[in-house]
């Protein structure tokens, strides 16, 4: 059952005060991490696991429903995630072992392509979006690699939602030209 000093935090959270979202962290951090670790055995995956675990944590924050505490509920997240992480491990070992030699190497060629095709598109909306004025640049960036709202977005440049939306339409249209104009 969550404590009402638990639900305090949890509100406190939701409205976006950092402070006790960081004492969270640090409090079940270590134990979230070791707990992984065991499972896995793996120090940086087990490492990158128990931050995700917080990123879930924050993400599924507003359907918590108190019904458990802080801690019992961040580790049902990692358990889910460590028996996610075993389950794809399993499924490729037993994929590639059971796969003839040479289709396994086939496979291979094709991620490793797809992975030089995945670097090639990057480095080029990379160029793409270094070419456009600063303010196409900053909306950009904004709204698609931070993941932000027009309204936050608004709230952000100081401008209006209207003239936001336009910047950002403008933004995309000029980005979308140089895109189809700049070869790979």
């Amino acid at each position: 059952m969550t404590t009402d000093e638990e639900r305090k935090t949890i509100d406190r959270i939701l409205h976006k005060d950092e402070k006790s979202l960081i004492l969270v962290h640090k409090k079940y951090h270590k134990v979230i991490f070791q707990f992984i670790n065991r499972k896995l055995q793996n120090y940086h995956e087990s490492e990158e696991l128990a931050q995700d675990v917080f990123l879930d944590f924050i993400e599924s924050l507003r359907d918590f429903r108190y019904q458990c505490s802080i801690k019992t509920f961040l580790f049902s997240i990692a358990k889910n995630k460590v028996i996610d992480v075993i389950r794809k491990k399993k499924i490729k070992k037993i994929l590639f072992s059971s796969l003839p030699s040479y289709f396994v190497e086939g496979l291979k060629t094709i991620l490793i392509d797809d992975e030089i095709e995945r670097k090639e598109l990057q480095s080029k909306i990379k160029r793409v979006l270094e070419s456009l004025p600063n303010d196409y640049q900053l909306i950009l960036r904004l709204k698609y690699i931070d993941g932000e709202k027009v309204a936050k977005i608004a709230e952000k440049l100081s401008l209006g939602f209207k003239a936001t939306e336009s910047l950002l339409f403008r933004a995309r249209k000029a980005f979308r030209k140089l895109y189809e104009n700049i070869p790979i």
